[in-house]
């Protein structure tokens, strides 16, 4: 390939420096926002892109017992055995239909495509949760979107790809079907479950709207939470006094946002050698 001109080189480094600019510099001021004091807050009018007087009061405030707490540890269980759960029946479904000759596989995963086509309304989900009896209940978080299609399909393809003669020594050697899948399919498929329960992981995390229609406000999750605090500006009744919070401060809200997306952020670096590989692979033999 030609090498590029000084031009287009020195045009990528402008353009790529602009965009890590628009991405960083508005998390360094939410972070500093909830690192400065309040006064300093209205002083620079409600903004504060560098503290002069960095504090952890906002922080301390949240996390000393109370509404955010009990949240943080919501989100925290929802997302661990959410992700689990997903994961373990996505697995099991989609190596299920990726295998040929299994009886009513073609008419299943029709059925499954179909759902994804034309997915259920707001109404009738709430009416299966009310009648299944999981109105605040946290299994209403995690048993309506148990399966994801998109998942589903990418690893039905991933597996796909296994080649055959792995499967035919694994038989003369007298493995069964579970046998297989554990010993041989899942640790060839290490790139799309890692981008798979990343993806899983998120959804569970970020998850706020179902919280809103089935969960009682002293079972909210974080997110959900954080909506309140920062969308309407209000506070909540505390969970472990009764009492209810007054209006949240700026630094506040914006502790409250580091909280709710640091733990997600820091679990990107690790899964992002994973992400061509396991996505683009059961994107291609799809």
């Amino acid at each position: 390939m030609e090498k590029p001109k000084p031009l287009t080189q020195a045009a990528k480094a402008l353009a790529l420096v602009v965009v890590v600019l628009l991405v960083c510099v508005p998390f360094l001021v939410i972070v500093s926002t909830s690192l400065a004091s309040q006064r300093e807050v209205v002083d620079n009018g409600g903004w504060v892109l560098w503290p002069q007087d960095p504090t952890l009061q906002a922080y301390r405030d949240i996390l000393d017992g109370g509404i955010v707490t009990h949240a943080l540890g919501v989100s925290a269980g929802v997302t661990v055995v959410g992700t689990l759960l997903s994961l373990t029946c996505t697995v099991t479904l989609a190596y299920a239909l990726a295998r040929p000759g299994v009886f009513g596989g073609k008419p299943v995963l029709l059925l499954i495509l179909f759902t994804f086509l034309f997915p259920p309304g707001m109404i009738p989900n709430f009416l299966l949760v009310k009648e299944l009896g999981l109105l605040d209940s946290y299994a209403s978080l995690i048993l309506p979107v148990l399966i994801n299609v998109f998942n589903l399909v990418v690893l039905r393809a991933f597996f796909q790809g296994v080649p055959e003669e792995l499967f035919e020594a694994a038989r003369l050697d007298g493995a069964g079907d579970l046998r297989v899948l554990l010993m041989i399919v899942l640790p060839l498929s290490k790139a799309a479950l890692a981008v798979v329960g990343l993806f899983y992981a998120v959804a569970y995390w970020n998850a706020w709207f179902y919280a809103s229609l089935y969960l009682e406000s002293d079972h909210w999750p974080l997110q959900q939470v954080l909506r309140t605090y920062v969308i309407a500006g209000t506070g909540l009744t505390d969970t472990t006094t009764g009492e209810a919070t007054v209006n949240a401060p700026q630094t506040i809200q914006m502790a409250v946002l580091v909280i709710a997306t640091v733990p997600i952020l820091l679990v990107y670096p690790f899964l992002q050698k994973y992400f061509t590989k396991g996505v683009l692979t059961g994107a291609i033999k799809s």
